[in-house]
């Protein structure tokens, strides 16, 4: 490859890629709007139902970035909507876990099964040598994004 394509194709995939991810925001605030949800709330639930086994609010604030108060509040609103319930952790009774409610939570699982096919048709387009590509990518970003998160957080504030 051409060091004038591969550069072209950097500056492609850059702009592609502040598309998608403000297409993602949006998305997910369209889906938090019909949900009646906050958009933080939908996201802290995602990872929620992702992780292996129920979260400390200490957990849930590393998690997403909140500070743990700011994660107190986010976990009192999934509460109130009947999202999660609290419950003392049996092997440590000083910590208190939350878990997602199987049955609410399906009520965001069917807006996303609603949509989900065109997801489907879009990730059937591409061969499986593609689709471990993206995928190793998507973890790759993951993985450097909680990395700037954590730069990010021990710098200073610009003025």
């Amino acid at each position: 490859m051409t060091d004038a394509r591969r550069a072209r194709l950097h500056e492609e995939l850059s702009i592609e890629s502040r598309r998608y991810l403000a297409a993602y925001v949006l998305f997910n605030q369209a889906l938090a709007d019909h949900l009646g949800m906050h958009p933080t709330d939908v996201q802290a639930l995602s990872l929620l139902t992702a992780a292996p086994g129920p979260l400390t609010v200490k957990q849930i604030a590393d998690m997403t970035g909140l500070t743990t108060g700011s994660a107190t509040r986010l976990v009192d609103r999934l509460e109130r909507g009947g999202y999660v319930v609290r419950a003392p952790d049996q092997q440590d009774r000083r910590r208190v876990l939350v878990t997602p409610v199987a049955d609410r939570v399906a009520r965001v699982t069917a807006v996303w099964d609603d949509l989900g096919q065109a997801w489907q048709t879009l990730l059937d387009g591409h061969t499986e040598d593609e689709l471990e590509v993206i995928t190793r990518h998507m973890r790759q970003a993951h993985d450097l994004s909680h990395e700037q998160m954590r730069h990010l957080r021990s710098r200073p504030k610009p003025d």
